[in-house]
């Protein structure tokens, strides 16, 4: 197809250096991609997203179908030129809201499972949720969360939906699983995705590549936990072909997952995927998750959750995260942490950002958020640095033995 290129540019074991090639420019992998869902990264301004040293960002195509809508993007010369980023974008499909919608789970790779709790119901929802989307065999009837009304995504609408909204790479439209969810469902899901990613990707060269757009589809891993599953997913989307012979111009690897399960499942993947292609880790960005994805072979992330903690008032450090708002910060003069390079921590000070916080004014979220997406931009730019550099190993050691997850 005519998007994105790929190529590897350094080893180290199973972990790799490279560059994805766009139309608004190269991508250095392994690279952290913000999340502005709705064109917008929370509370900051794209020149300072792009100040944190951030190379593309990722939208999500749900939302901007609900608001404001893909003809306003699209008339506004696309996502982009809409949200004024000069750099490479990407949106995502709506997968996510089937099962968000749907069954109203935790964010995927925050669930645990007890194998003798698992539902015989494959239509179980999270408590007090009302499921809002139903999936059938040609796509997802919804009702939007803004007002309730009855929307319908099919594989083809969804690709129709992602090149109005113009972005560099899109990915397939997919079903995202629970791990609540029985073994004969997550059978059956994972072909249906397949299915559903063949149509994606017809369509995509029937109205996307046929049109001379230069954008890229990506297909989406499922599978849960199971290996069996993750490898067919695997192979049936390497296998999948356009009406002229098109090929998924990358993969995503997404789905319900376990956090202390990130890095063997991406190495499922990564045995099955072609060498020659990028492979994105859906919504992932804890500093020891994307350190055992990159050891597996995973090459670029998304995630809003360095933003969305921001907002709570919790900041990254290397040493772990801690909870600004704490009494001990009343009358800290020091920056959210010493050393770090951004704007954040170069003019102002833990006491005044507490301050912020504590009077609730809203500048508190747009200085934490800064801080946490430079912080995890910037810990990516390091792994990528010690894989050219062939230390990937021994930074990784060491710079987990002084992090604490909380």
């Amino acid at each position: 197809m005519t998007g994105t290129g790929f190529e590897v540019t350094a080893r180290h074991g199973l972990a790799r250096a490279g560059v994805i090639h766009t139309a608004h420019g190269d991508i250095f992998t392994p690279a952290f991609i913000p999340v502005g869902t709705k064109a917008s990264v929370k509370a900051v301004l794209p020149r300072d997203v792009a100040d944190t040293g951030a190379q593309a960002v990722l939208a999500n195509a749900f939302h901007l179908y609900l608001q404001p809508g893909p003809q306003i993007v699209a008339a506004a010369g696309g996502l982009g030129a809409f949200m004024g980023w000069d750099g490479p974008t990407f949106t995502d499909s709506g997968g996510f809201q089937v099962m968000s919608l749907g069954a109203g789970f935790k964010k995927t790779i925050e669930m645990t499972i007890d194998e003798a709790s698992v539902p015989e119901d494959d239509d179980a929802t999270a408590g007090g949720r009302t499921r809002l989307s139903r999936v059938d065999e040609d796509g997802v009837d919804f009702n939007s969360p803004l007002d309730g009304s009855l929307h319908r995504f099919t594989p083809e609408s969804v690709m129709r939906l992602q090149h109005a909204l113009g972005a560099d790479i899109m990915f397939a439209f997919d079903e995202l699983t629970t791990l609540r969810n029985t073994r004969e469902y997550q059978e059956a899901s994972v072909r249906r995705t397949q299915r559903w990613a063949q149509r994606c990707l017809d369509e995509h060269c029937r109205d996307g590549a046929g049109m001379g757009r230069r954008q890229s589809l990506f297909g989406v891993v499922q599978g849960a936990q199971y290996e069996d599953l993750r490898r067919e997913a695997c192979r049936g989307l390497v296998a999948s072909r356009g009406p002229q012979g098109q090929q998924f111009d990358g993969y995503g690897i997404g789905g319900a997952l376990e956090k202390s399960l990130i890095g063997t499942i991406v190495g499922w993947c990564a045995e099955e995927l072609p060498e020659d292609k990028p492979r994105h880790l859906l919504g992932i960005s804890e500093p020891e998750d994307m350190f055992d994805a990159v050891a597996n072979g995973a090459d670029t992330f998304d995630c809003v959750n360095p933003s969305r903690v921001a907002r709570n008032a919790a900041i990254y450090t290397a040493e772990g995260r801690y909870n600004i708002t704490n009494a001990r910060f009343r009358d800290d003069f020091t920056p959210l942490e010493p050393g770090c390079d951004c704007a954040t921590c170069a003019h102002f000070t833990r006491a005044y950002v507490s301050h912020l916080f504590r009077a609730h004014e809203l500048l508190a979220y747009t200085l934490a958020t800064v801080h946490n997406e430079r912080f995890t931009v910037r810990l990516v730019d390091q792994m990528r640095a010690a894989i050219v550099g062939g230390t990937f190993d021994d930074y990784r050691s060491q710079w987990l033995a002084h992090w604490k997850y909380t």
